[in-house]
Parts: structure tokens; sequence; C-alpha cells
């Protein structure tokens, strides 16, 4: 399952924890992550043409199991959307659906072993591949200020100019002038802190998620059948437990979502 390189377990890890970037682009926070961007935007294709053949053959008697599973999951996200969100729901809902359905599935590519596509992508040349897009903060991110640019826009939707900018100054302390930048800026804090949280904590634990798979692959190169027999056993136990906390992290993203544009439509 792995191929460690010269140089043991640390040079093995530090290996994988590179990603596809190409050559003119900028390091750090504005690296653009080719094996990031490739993975999501396949995925994102997949689920929308899997959701699209399910409901383009949908019928109203018995269900086939393809169409039973989607169903549930509309079900399952349109009921979370109705219990927090009171609004409309036709933009909402397919949102909901699409984040919730979409990070899960970026985060199951964590269940692929680890140096799976990386052999593959190095056949054509390329020498670092990461799998998980979700364990790229650049793109939990991405994601996050997408959701901040809709808070911002169902607060003006919701409010108008006039009255979202009246409560940015003038909540939670009242409306006296010298409360005004203190109002303001604990606002500004506040509405920052939502994409930070949602993307840190999606990075985070999927980050985390990944070292540990990769620790488990290191073992199946160590030249024991003693350390192989644990890897087998850790890579198995890691990967049931890991599906709940892909699932968890999916949800707890969808539902962040859903509450924080539902607090964008209320008045202080």
């Amino acid at each position: 399952m792995a191929s460690e390189p010269q140089g043991g377990l640390t040079e093995y890890i530090s290996h994988h924890l590179k990603h596809l970037t190409p050559h003119v682009s900028p390091e750090g926070f504005w690296a653009v992550h080719l094996d990031s961007v490739a993975v999501s935007l396949v995925l994102g294709v997949l689920f929308c043409l899997w959701f699209w053949l399910k409901a383009r053959k949908a019928t109203a008697g018995v269900p086939g199991k393809g169409q039973a599973f989607v169903e549930i999951v509309l079900e399952f996200v349109d009921g979370q959307v109705k219990d927090v969100f009171h609004g409309d729901r036709r933009i909402l809902g397919p949102l909901a659906l699409t984040v919730f359905a979409w990070v899960f599935l970026m985060n199951a590519m964590d269940l692929l072993p680890v140096d799976l596509l990386p052999w593959i992508t190095e056949k054509f040349g390329l020498g670092h591949f990461r799998a998980v897009p979700t364990a790229d903060v650049n793109m939990t991110f991405a994601m996050s200020l997408t959701v901040l640019i809709l808070i911002v826009f169902y607060s003006f939707k919701a409010k108008g100019f006039g009255g979202y900018m009246h409560e940015m100054f003038t909540a939670p302390f009242g409306k006296h002038p010298l409360l005004w930048i203190p109002n303001f800026a604990l606002n500004v804090v506040e509405l920052l802190s939502k994409p930070v949280s949602l993307a840190m904590r999606l990075f985070g634990n999927m980050y985390a998620g990944e070292l540990v798979f990769m620790l488990i692959a290191g073992l199946f190169s160590a030249g024991s059948w003693l350390l192989y027999g644990m890897g087998i056993i850790g890579y198995t136990v890691w990967g049931i437990f890991h599906v709940l906390i892909i699932s968890i992290q999916a949800f707890i993203f969808m539902v962040l979502t859903v509450v924080y544009i539902s607090m964008a439509h209320d008045h202080h």
C-alpha cells in the first residue's frame, strides 16, 4: 500500500503533504493547488450527474434502490433546513444539499489508499498529488468565503442596505453615537469569525485524519510482518471510524451554513 522513499517515515509524510502546483503559482495561502481543484471539480460533476440521472428516471411508483437513497438524502437535508430556516427554501435547500454531498464526497477521498492516486498521477509525470481537497486549507477557506458572501448577500436582501448598516452600528450595545465604533468592530469580528471557524474546523479534522492514514501506511514499508499486520488492522479500524468523522464534518458544515444564512435574516 505504501512505497516509502529513502529518508524514512518523515520524508514519506512530507512527500505526501506536498500539493501539485503550477510553476507560476505564488507560495502560501494564495497558491493554486491543482490537485485539490481537480479532485473537487470531478467530484462535483459526478455528484450533479448522479442526482440528475436519478431525477430524470424518477417514478411515482415503488422507487428503486438508487432513487430511494437519493430521496432519503433529499428528505434528510430538507428536514434540517426546515428546522433551522423558516423562510423561502427554494434556494437554500439545494444549496444545503450541494454543500452536504460535495463536502462528504471530498472527505471520502481520505478512505482511498494513501499511495493510490499519487501512484497513478506519477505515471503521467506528476510528482505530487493529494487526494483530499478538504485537507487543504486553501480549499476549505475558499468554500467558507463563499458562505461569507452568501451571508452578506442575504443580510442586505432581508434588511436592506440601511437596515443592515443600522444593525452593524447599533447592535448589540445600543444606538448611542459613542457606541457605534465598538458595535461595528464587534459585528465585523463576529462576521469574519464565521468563515474562519467553518474552514478551520473542516480542515483540522480532515488534515489530522489524513496524517493518521499516512502514519499507518508507513507501517507497511517497515519490513516487519508484525508491523504489516498492525498496519492492516489499524487501517481497517481507523477507516471504519473515519467514516463517522467524514459524515459528521459534512453535516456540521451544511448545518452551520444554513444557520449562518438564517441568522442573516434575523433582526436584532
